[in-house]
């Protein structure tokens, strides 16, 4: 596909050339046009100076033009008389320019010189009427308004043509989707991709059947139309569908939903039509159309006219390219979005889009696999752990991962290293989840005790409860907004209960606590920790029904279809009760939090000076003051199950030939005995 800027499209070098060419152009034409005797010196003067010249016979010859001009020719051993310089002797060449008053007058005056000259011997001067041949003037003033308005024709006209892509005004119908070549150098595979083994399995049937379609059409199996990526940001829903550009032997193209979106009424459905024809013409393609949601929201949901019809055309006639009355067979639809809520349910049906293939965010041994990918061009050190760096990463979606190798490694060329270092990876992952530190910050001695004993507070009441996030730093070196900060490593769980829920409202109102018990005052320094918490304790009475006096109740819309911020779908009773509801459970788990403070006062102490001292300390420092946790983390269960898979999967591969071996005998032998028996019998 050309861009605006290729030399066929036009673009600054088609525009240097034009103004070249003109430049040239114009310099022949001087050189051509003008007329010789205009070369050398030229002097303007006074038809009296030019007669006085004449008289004396300094004058050759003379043009007079129709205009009245007169163009005298210098004699060369003249020249010093009438320019006052030195000349070149008898190369010198000067013009003299004046008007004469009439031809009449000038004629006889000429006449009457010319026989002067002739009674004295002398050669008479060289007079002729010419026509004005000024071809300078007549290019400015004839030729090159023309020039100028045709060249801002094409400038206009190529403009208005770059807001219709490709083809210029005319092809603002067409679409803007990209084909991607199969033997591309540096395409995307399946093995570029870590993890998503559900999502890959499902997107590998796609091309298999795409590949070798006789597989399933001789049983009578049809291939799913459409399929749709759902996911959060950063999970790899784009670099599945490149996975498949790069996998497939079939043309991909790919598209932005935006990209159907124009100012012009009825183009998204005039670009639809003409993807989906393309498609069809090298069937079997796969047509990728990434953010979806940008022209496949609901319908009926805005009033508003202009825009919204537009885009309510757009995705009608896709719905019709998609599964209408016409036939669409060969061209398979992928789609992408994070937005699955909002999409309209047409969109969503099958015959349409047949599977939902939902990319999650990865779970601990799907980011070791993200680790290996992207640490592949990366020089580490021995000190990385890919155990390690999964584990404090929970909750990171692929491109997260993918920034704290790239911010590893920055840091790394920073201080000089030659090699990445667990350090790095940590400073990394600080840098990423906390910001930046800002170590110029200055705060006061109350205020820096402060914030120790808030954090403090918050790590000692983590380590204590059972189901609270394992601590692993805590800092109070102002990071991006905060004063302070706590490195939890969240337990991934499949299923939470209150006793969950419980704990960790405990431990967010930790900070809070420490201050009133200890420091007998209130901060500022709560706000994000009593925002959770709310935000928590109000989803346990309000969606998961949690609450002693409202239970089994959920009023949470899964759908998005309700709006409940200007209608609720409860009384104001209840309303009332959920509110007394809320504010009962954080105070129970702020009178949790506080006892639990007063019983290892002591160690909550030494935590804050030991930060006070030392700024940041790690779960080794609370370990040593506080003792070990009873509980093993879920990270550490998770990674002993894999191990314990992994060696099981070593020792059945060991086994397995000795296994076939032994059952083949058995098969031989019974198979010789039948056979002995069939020959008896036929005797």
């Amino acid at each position: 596909m050309q861009t605006p800027e290729s030399p066929k499209n036009g673009g600054p070098r088609r525009w240097l050339g034009i103004l070249f060419y003109t430049l040239a152009f114009s310099l022949l034409a001087y050189y051509f046009f003008v007329p010789k005797e205009d070369m050398g010196a030229s002097k303007d003067l006074t038809y009296t100076k030019l007669k006085a010249y004449i008289e004396i016979g300094a004058i050759e010859k003379i043009v007079v033009t129709d205009d009245l001009e007169a163009k005298a020719t210098v004699r060369p051993q003249n020249y010093s008389i009438v320019f006052g310089t030195q000349g070149d002797g008898e190369n010198a060449k000067g013009t003299l320019k004046t008007q004469v008053p009439s031809l009449e007058e000038f004629s006889k005056f000429i006449d009457e010189v010319n026989d002067t000259r002739k009674q004295k011997g002398e050669a008479a001067i060289d007079v002729k009427f010419d026509k004005s041949h000024d071809y300078w003037s007549i290019i400015l003033l004839n030729v090159l308004p023309f020039v100028v308005i045709i060249l801002f024709f094409v400038y206009m006209s190529r403009g208005i043509g770059s807001m219709g892509g490709p083809g210029g005004i005319f092809g603002v119908g067409k679409a803007k989707a990209q084909l991607f070549d199969k033997d591309k150098k540096d395409k995307v595979t399946f093995q570029d991709v870590a993890g998503l083994y559900g999502a890959k399995q499902e997107v590998q049937e796609i091309v298999e059947f795409l590949k070798n379609p006789q597989k399933y059409t001789e049983i009578g199996a049809k291939i799913p139309k459409g399929a749709l990526l759902v996911g959060p940001p950063g999970t790899g829903k784009t670099l599945l569908a490149k996975a498949v550009a790069g996998e497939a032997d079939v043309p991909f193209f790919s598209m932005s939903g935006s990209d159907f979106v124009e100012m012009f009424v009825g183009v998204g459905a005039s670009r639809v039509r003409d993807l989906f024809a393309q498609a069809k013409a090298k069937a079997p393609a796969i047509i990728f159309i990434d953010e979806i949601d940008a022209v496949g929201r609901a319908r009926g949901k805005n009033v508003m006219t202009g825009g919204n019809d537009e885009r309510e055309s757009t995705l009608n006639q896709l719905l019709t390219e998609m599964d209408g009355f016409g036939t669409n067979s060969g061209v398979i639809i992928l789609a992408a979005t994070n937005r699955a809520d909002v999409l309209d349910s047409a969109l969503l049906r099958a015959g349409r889009f047949d599977r939902q293939i939902h990319v999650e965010l990865p779970d601990l041994q799907e980011r070791k696999e993200i680790f290996q990918v992207h640490l592949r061009s990366i020089k580490m050190d021995e000190s990385v752990d890919l155990d390690f760096l999964s584990k404090q990463t929970p909750g990171f979606s692929g491109a997260d991962i993918a920034n704290v190798c790239n911010e590893a490694a920055l840091i790394a060329a920073r201080g000089g290293r030659k090699k990445v270092t667990k350090q790095d990876f940590m400073d990394a992952v600080d840098r990423i989840v906390g910001g930046l530190e800002r170590k110029n910050k200055i705060m006061t001695d109350d205020e820096k005790r402060s914030i120790a004993y808030h954090e403090a507070g918050h790590a000692t009441i983590s380590w204590m409860l059972r189901w609270a996030n394992p601590l692993v730093k805590v800092t109070i070196v102002p990071r991006g907004v905060a004063l302070g900060a706590a490195w939890y490593l969240p337990e991934e769980r499949q299923l939470t209960n209150e006793e969950h829920i419980l704990d960790e409202l405990c431990s967010l109102l930790g900070g809070r606590a420490a201050e009133q018990l200890f420091l007998h005052q209130t901060s500022t320094g709560a706000l994000n920790d009593l925002e959770r918490a709310t935000k928590q304790a109000y989803a346990m009475v309000a969606f998961y029904g949690m609450s002693d006096k409202l239970k089994d109740v959920s009023f949470y819309d899964s759908t998005g279809r309700y709006d409940y911020g200007f209608t609720k779908p409860y009384s104001d009773e209840t309303a009332t009760l959920i509110d007394k509801e809320t504010q009962r459970i954080i105070a129970e788990q702020m009178a949790r939090a506080k006892q639990i403070l007063t019983e290892h006062a002591d160690g909550h102490h030494q935590i804050a000076e030991l930060l006070i001292e030392h700024e940041v300390i790690t779960s080794e420092d609370v370990e040593r003051i506080l003792g070990p946790r009873p509980w093993k983390s879920r990270g550490d269960e998770l990674l002993e199950a894999n191990a314990a898979i992994a060696e099981a999967e070593k020792a059945k591969k060991k086994r397995a030939p000795r296994k076939k071996k032994a059952e083949t005998q058995p098969e031989t032998e019974a198979n010789t005995q039948t056979t002995d028996n069939n020959e008896k019998a036929t005797a």
